[in-house]
């Protein structure tokens, strides 16, 4: 049951919550080995870069993402014998809109206290909800990516239902792991930890012009998505220098998937990133990046939410 906290419930552990967490690129922090079918839109013997051959244009371009933190790591002191682990989170998910400019529609921001037992912590400067997640701190912080995805989904949901737009693309910051079914929608994934293809189609992604992008495959891991390739202008010497995947459901057809892709390579080139705004250009795209800043902003002070945790768990 949820209420309001008994402050000796809680010990907040001292540990920098920041050192050990991270966000990988898949929501369950690693990818199985992938089975590929690479004869999807071209057979695997003529695959080659693709030019953007035309086509609709998106009427505006949503980019979706979402960030988050650890506030603080905590232990349950239960009627068990060993306290129970659990984290504190901030995170906030934000939506933009271009249409000839680039402006934030709408941001959602959520704290939660993420463990197997445990009720609400309020703080003279948060309240932070608990959410029952089981497991170790793994878990746990995979648990806050869930949260903020959940956040994600919604904004894009609200916004689309009361836009009136309906012809246009939606950008997910990462993976689309988890928001498959939201329509003409692509995951967006900057760095690459995995080489999926097999020699010769890798030869053609590294072969790719800006703008260019490779044919369509289809990959499943854990789950099931089509995806390709795609060079941005500001390539450097550095191997795959300027080269995003992107992905979108594996539920459509090929001629629709392609048609996302030539999308994708037609109005993504134009937003990249340059390296004197961004250390992470050219795939940080311009409106992620100004979109990430924000949403940090609108987590708070980090220093001023751990002093007030601890003070308001203090026995």
């Amino acid at each position: 049951m949820t209420g309001l906290l008994s402050p000796t419930s809680y010990t907040v552990d001292p540990w920098d919550p920041g050192y050990g967490v991270a966000r990988g690129d898949e929501l369950d922090g690693r990818e199985s080995s992938a089975r590929l079918d690479v004869d999807v839109e071209l057979p695997a013997s003529a695959w080659r870069p693709l030019t953007p051959a035309g086509g609709p244009l998106p009427g505006s371009v949503l980019f979706l993402d979402g960030v988050q933190r650890i506030d603080a790591r905590i232990w349950r002191h239960g009627d068990g014998p060993e306290p129970l682990p659990g984290v504190v989170a901030s995170v906030a998910a934000g939506l933009v809109q271009c249409d000839g400019a680039a402006r934030v529609v709408d941001v959602l921001v959520d704290r939660g206290v993420f463990a197997e037992e445990g009720d609400d912590i309020k703080t003279p400067h948060a309240t932070y909800t608990f959410r029952h997640t089981a497991g170790g701190l793994d878990k746990l912080t995979f648990g806050v990516t869930r949260r903020m995805s959940e956040l994600e989904v919604q904004l894009a949901g609200t916004w689309r239902e009361h836009s009136g737009v309906e012809d246009d693309l939606l950008v997910v910051d990462g993976p689309l792991r988890g928001r498959t079914h939201l329509p003409r929608t692509v995951g967006y994934v900057k760095t690459h930890q995995k080489s999926y293809l097999q020699a010769e189609q890798v030869k053609v992604v590294a072969s790719l012009g800006p703008g260019q992008r490779s044919p369509v495959f289809r990959m499943g891991t854990s789950w099931e998505r089509m995806s390709w390739y795609l060079r941005l202008p500001g390539a450097t010497s550095v191997p795959w220098s300027a080269i995003v995947r992107l992905e979108c459901s594996a539920d459509l057809k090929v001629e629709d998937a392609a048609a996302l892709a030539d999308m994708t390579a037609t109005v993504l080139p134009s937003l990249a990133s340059a390296p004197h705004k961004d250390p992470r250009a050219p795939q940080n795209l311009v409106p992620i990046g100004g979109l990430e800043r924000q949403l940090r902003h609108r987590l708070g002070d980090a220093a001023l939410l751990y002093r007030s945790l601890r003070g308001a768990l203090a026995g």
